[in-house]
């Protein structure tokens, strides 16, 4: 009862501001204008200074494990090329391809690990490893597909523009010049790193915001079929495949359940940011962030009470 308790603190309230999303935009509080602009400072700003900040504040560099750095690092490449693969073979509809796979797959890995571990353990374990494993590839290949099923279908790709767009997006940049300091563990002062707090936290209440106003329930509705399989993707489908895995290599306790959160939390809000940006469905997007959001509370809770009871956690 309390870890289920904890997961509806954790998603619920996300799952409101969507809702007063939708409340101011009918009030007519917020509107069109402030929705395109929100989109824009969220996806240029807001979450290239997030993907920084969760990429550097933490130390790599203490109780670093390799081993458990490769697998979050290959689990989160298989489950990726799994989907993309099955998505290209079985899915007829080009307009949809990459909202669907980047929201099947892509955690809110970052946003819900630590204060999980923290909320279940002393400490935030091997954590930071999977945030430095997983998030990376999260949003490399997120730009990736999503520049690439963003294009025109009436057009032939352009290879070198498709290059030069994919490098350009902020996203990535923000990754780029993480890294570095993620691994050197060079500290910014103390005014830099308020700074940048305060610049990173505003990303996710300001597109969960727009999510909600943008949020059409009929078209969503129109959808249900593709974003309940994305959704089980998402929450069961993923942890079927790689906690076995990770159970076998003997991966207990903040270890493991790192993993749980890197492989079944619910589809992040920067999707929809992302997925509106490079001209990909937000509808279907929309509609499995809330949904995944919805339910990952009873999913969560599902994982763990089985892993409890198997005495690994």
């Amino acid at each position: 009862m309390n870890n289920f308790t904890y997961s509806l603190n954790a998603t619920l309230p996300i799952f409101l501001i969507m809702i007063l999303g939708k409340l101011l935009y009918r009030l007519r509080i917020i509107g069109d204008d402030f929705i395109q602009s929100v989109d824009k400072y969220v996806f240029y700003a807001a979450l290239p200074a997030l993907v920084f900040k969760d990429l550097t504040e933490n130390d790599f560099r203490e109780n670093f494990d390799a081993g458990y750095l490769m697998f979050c690092f290959f689990s989160t490449l298989a489950a990726i090329l799994i989907i993309w693969g099955l998505t290209e073979l079985f899915m007829k509809n080009e307009t949809e391809k990459g909202a669907f796979i980047q929201a099947s797959y892509r955690s809110s890995a970052a946003i819900l690990g630590l204060a999980f571990i923290d909320n279940m353990y002393d400490g935030a374990g091997m954590a930071p490893l999977m945030i430095l494993g997983a998030v990376p590839l999260f949003n490399i290949f997120a730009v990736i597909i999503l520049t690439l099923k963003g294009q025109n279908k009436d057009q032939k790709p352009d290879v070198r523009t498709t290059i030069k767009n994919i490098f350009k997006n902020p996203i990535l940049l923000g990754i780029l010049l993480a890294l570095p300091f993620a691994f050197s563990g060079i500290h910014f002062p103390a005014f830099v790193n308020k700074s940048l707090n305060y610049l990173a936290d505003t990303a996710s209440p300001l597109a969960l915001l727009s999510i909600g106003a943008g949020f059409e329930g009929r078209k969503a509705f129109r959808k249900r079929k593709l974003t309940v399989l994305a959704t089980l993707i998402k929450l069961f489908g993923i942890c079927s495949l790689f906690l076995p895995v990770a159970v076998f290599l003997g991966y207990r306790s903040q270890e493991l359940m790192g993993i749980l959160i890197m492989l079944g939390s619910p589809a992040t809000v920067s999707c929809y940011i992302m997925a509106k940006n490079t001209g990909n469905d937000t509808v279907l997007t929309s509609s499995i962030i809330v949904l995944t959001t919805l339910l990952s509370s009873v999913s969560l809770t599902f994982w763990i009470f089985i892993l409890r009871s198997m005495n690994l956690l």
